[in-house]
């Protein structure tokens, strides 16, 4: 994996493309993914000046085979991705390539290049429904609200009416929720839930705060806590499943 922020004239960058094994027209396909939602939005090819332009700028650059010539996703559209990581995969032969999407990232002006489903049945009976909604989609579009201030917006009134209006919907929808539960009601518990996520987002979305921020911190805790075991295993002995050595036994 590299990191946007190397740059391309780095050795270490040098040397990790070089591993990348290119087809006989030096190309490999790269698949682009949101880095929040980890939703698959496009599939394009690569070459070597395409990879080193888009880590050396941050910007998705491609190769496109039928004009023969390098191309900036968002150059004419204005939907660009900011380019998060690069990783390659196991054979060294396909990219995935994380990034923050502005706008729609098919030229059909659907958020995914992938939303056409196969009519056919599966063999295990199950259906897929295609690329899902998720709160990071929703948190964007309460972003796009609160700076266009459509009429009519829900969201918009909302945070034009100040933090402690939002604040105050957070406990009116967390009271919400307590009910529900002591009702024992699951329907009604996802319906309050799904209120008290929305303007949870909203609270986020007034301060410009992405939810990857809140998953990260979540990480870091997780992280923590099981350094903390380990270390406590270790101290005492044991493994990481818990078990105590043979030479303490």
């Amino acid at each position: 994996m590299t990191k946007q922020s190397e740059s391309p004239d780095c050795a270490g960058l040098k040397g990790w493309v070089d591993t990348l094994k290119f087809d006989d027209d030096g190309l490999m396909p790269a698949v682009v993914q949101d880095a929040d939602s980890l939703q698959v939005l496009m599939v394009a090819y690569m070459n070597r000046e395409s990879i080193e332009e888009t880590i050396r700028k941050g910007l998705t650059c491609f190769w496109s085979r039928s004009r023969k010539a390098l191309w900036v996703k968002g150059e004419t559209s204005g939907h660009f991705q900011n380019v998060r990581a690069v990783y390659c995969d196991c054979d060294r032969d396909c990219l995935l390539i994380q990034v923050d999407q502005t706008g729609a990232a098919c030229h059909t002006g659907h958020p995914s290049c992938f939303f056409t489903s196969c009519p056919a049945q599966l063999p295990s009976g199950a259906s897929g429904a295609g690329p899902g909604f998720s709160l990071y989609q929703l948190y964007r579009i309460l972003q796009d609200r609160k700076a266009g201030k459509p009429e009519g917006s829900y969201t918009a009134k909302l945070l034009s009416s100040g933090q402690d209006r939002v604040l105050k919907k957070i406990a009116e929808e967390a009271g919400e929720v307590m009910l529900a539960s002591k009702n024992s009601d699951k329907d009604e518990i996802v319906r309050e839930m799904a209120d008290l996520w929305f303007h949870s987002l909203l609270v986020l979305a007034y301060h410009d705060i992405a939810p990857h921020a809140v998953v990260e911190e979540l990480s870091r805790r997780h992280a923590a806590r099981s350094a903390q075991l380990a270390g406590e295993m270790s101290s005492s002995g044991g493994d990481s499943t818990g078990r105590i050595s043979s030479s303490q036994s």
